[in-house]
């Protein structure tokens, strides 16, 4: 073949690669092209899969089937080159007669990455030469840069399926608007708001998708991204917010309609509730409810973190947001078990500065959308004072909340001071504002359960009578005055002393080894939790809905711990366990119990008559080694 039918192949051939997308059409047109410049007697393509970095025959021709480990396909891989009769015989190759002459070369690919190697024999009458070897490699080079392109698109048509599925997962509804308002691009459950195929959003403008009578506050937001509005529609409550991305030339913002629907349906039926209920069956049955799904939210939260190295790191801040607001949620619910009965909780000895400099920091935002000033003195050598710093804080929250809500009631700004003293031998914290004030006729009230000065709907009257038994629990008190000048001052009273000797917690070691466990409970998710945890800590998990099963399976199977819940349908933990002690009471010994609700009192008795460690829900992942760990003590 002269040079100018070479050169004009190995322009058609670029050109045929160019348009190719699938690795397999690369190695069939290469080894179309080298059959036509170098007529090979046999012929080999191997192409090298990256993410897996496997190696395959993706094209052949007359090369007795070679295996993706053939010598001489192996020797190309590492170096181009040719070798004549004597130097195969030298190698024992597998083919009879012995070739004149082989030759091969590596493909390669960006950062010098090998993706292939090419293979060759030549006819019975014909050696290769060096100036075939550059025919060769020029071939191999358009190869290279179509295998390239043609990884990059399937990783692109990769990140994009495993983007659009992961944004289709999200219940928020959302949708990327631009500068114009044209939507560029929205998530599934936007499509479902707007009730549109998604695949018809992209390119209309966002006024054109939603209700009329959205329009005027979607446009507020649009214009102040950090605000948050309500949008009712047909019975259903939604909110709208805006996030800004992109350039400064190419800004678009980012809105997010969530459905509030059932939160402000569960948030009336509470209100509701605690008018009618009394006070114990109320916080029984919050600490219950709550508690179950409470337990699945912080324990996939900690799992999640936990495993963060094989977390997408876009993700790790929104888990952790997560972790954060569950746990702040798990404490709400403890501060309500709290003001129904003395609980145990962890103390320490600390400085109040810290907590109240926490709390003023917290509710920044909101104080200054209340157009309300706070103001923070601490006196010096303040004594150290013995707390559960989550519950003080809230008492913080709740009295700091109280009085910017009195404050815009009336002259819409004002100011909060907060000052810490000593007192005997601990430390007082006074709250005052130059709000309204609380009249001298219901200032005896105000730390009654159910009272409350607030509109109907408004308020439970719960929130100062929780912050007195919190007071109170801590072994202070807490009274309300008035401040000189106007407005209320609330003084918390907190005794000083150290906190008491805590043991420490016994982990779960190395050398426990890996544990068969039995986990019972008739919570779907916190199932799921509890599997998806255990197991990735290297123990075999079973699971179980109920006690009747739960009983079946201890009485085949052999486990070394047994978690399971108290209050269940069918049969319940309890009654479950007492089952198990009759029939077999050392299996009975690894039986952990978890439990939402430790307010009633025969659940409670119940535990502490046992003299063993249980879990109460929502639980971390310290505290469910530690039970384990317990469990396995002789």
């Amino acid at each position: 073949m002269t040079g100018s039918e070479t050169l004009a192949t190995l322009i058609a051939l670029a050109q045929q690669l160019a348009g190719a997308s699938r690795s397999t059409t690369i190695a069939e047109l290469v080894g179309q092209a080298v059959l036509r410049l170098l007529e090979p007697d046999g012929l080999a393509v191997l192409l090298i899969d990256g993410a897996a970095n496997t190696r395959r025959v993706a094209y052949t021709h007359n090369y007795a089937t070679p295996g993706p480990d053939d010598p001489l396909v192996d020797l190309a891989l590492h170096q181009s080159g040719i070798l004549q009769r004597e130097a195969l015989a030298r190698l024992a190759v597998a083919r009879v007669p012995v070739p004149l002459s082989w030759m091969g070369a590596p493909i390669r690919g960006a950062a010098a990455r090998t993706l292939g190697a090419i293979s060759l024999f030549a006819g019975p009458n014909r050696r290769y030469l060096p100036p075939d070897l550059v025919v060769l490699n020029a071939i191999l080079t358009s190869a290279a840069i179509a295998l390239e392109n043609a990884r990059l698109l399937q990783l692109l048509s990769e990140g994009k399926r495993e983007w659009e599925q992961t944004v289709d997962a999200i219940s928020e509804a959302f949708c990327v608007v631009d500068r114009a308002g044209v939507v560029r691009r929205a998530n599934r459950a936007f499509g479902m708001l707007a009730q549109r195929p998604l695949t018809t959003l992209a390119g209309r403008q966002w006024s054109t998708l939603l209700p009329e009578s959205w329009v005027p506050s979607v446009t507020q937001v649009l214009a102040q991204p950090s605000t948050v509005v309500e949008l009712p529609m047909a019975g259903r409550l939604f909110t709208v917010s805006a996030l800004r991305i992109g350039s400064a030339e190419d800004r678009a913002v980012v809105l997010v309609f969530a459905d509030q629907t059932e939160k402000r349906r569960l948030q009336e039926q509470l209100v509701q509730s605690e008018k009618m209920s009394a006070i114990g069956q109320l916080i029984a049955g919050v600490a219950h409810d709550l508690n179950n799904p409470l337990a699945s939210v912080v324990g996939f939260a900690d799992y999640l973190i936990e495993s963060e190295d094989n977390a997408p790191p876009h993700l790790l801040e929104p888990l952790r947001a997560i972790q954060q607001e569950a746990e702040r949620a798990a404490n709400i619910v403890r501060n309500l078990l709290s003001f129904a009965r003395k609980q145990d909780r962890r103390r320490r000895s600390q400085q109040i500065g810290p907590v109240l400099e926490a709390t003023l920091l917290l509710l920044r935002n909101q104080l200054m959308a209340c157009k309300v000033e706070s103001h923070l003195t601490i006196d010096p050598s303040l004594p150290e004072v013995t707390i559960e710093a989550n519950q003080i804080q809230q008492v913080f929250v709740n009295l700091i909340n109280n009085a910017a809500q009195a404050i815009q009631g009336t002259h819409g700004m004002g100011n909060v001071w907060v000052h810490a003293s000593r007192w005997l031998d601990g430390v007082a914290v006074t709250i005052e504002d130059d709000g309204p004030g609380v009249p001298q006729a219901i200032q005896a009230k105000v730390f009654e359960p159910f009272f409350t000065t607030k509109p109907e709907g408004q308020g439970t009257g719960l929130g100062l009578s929780i912050c007195h038994g919190i007071v109170a629990e801590h072994g202070g008190r807490i009274t309300l005055g008035r401040r000189t000048g106007g407005g209320a001052a609330f003084r918390v009273e907190l005794p000083g002393g150290t906190a008491p000797e805590e043991r420490p917690v016994a982990a779960v070691s190395a050398e426990t080894g890996k544990l068969r466990v039995l986990v019972v409970d008739d919570e779907p998710h916190i199932l799921h939790y509890m599997q998806a945890t255990l197991e990735a800590w290297g123990h075999t998990v079973t699971l179980a809905a109920d006690g009747d099963e739960a009983l079946a399976r201890a009485r085949s199977e052999l486990f070394d711990v047994i978690i399971t819940d108290v209050r269940m349908p069918h049969l319940g933990g309890r009654e479950f366990f007492e089952t198990l002690e009759k029939e077999r009471p050392d299996v009975a010994k690894r039986v952990v119990f978890s439990t939402g609700d430790t307010v009633r009192g025969d659940t409670l008795a119940f535990l502490e008559s046992l003299g063993r460690p249980f879990l109460h829900k929502p639980f971390s992942l310290a505290e469910l080694r530690s039970a384990l760990a317990s469990t396995l003590r002789p």
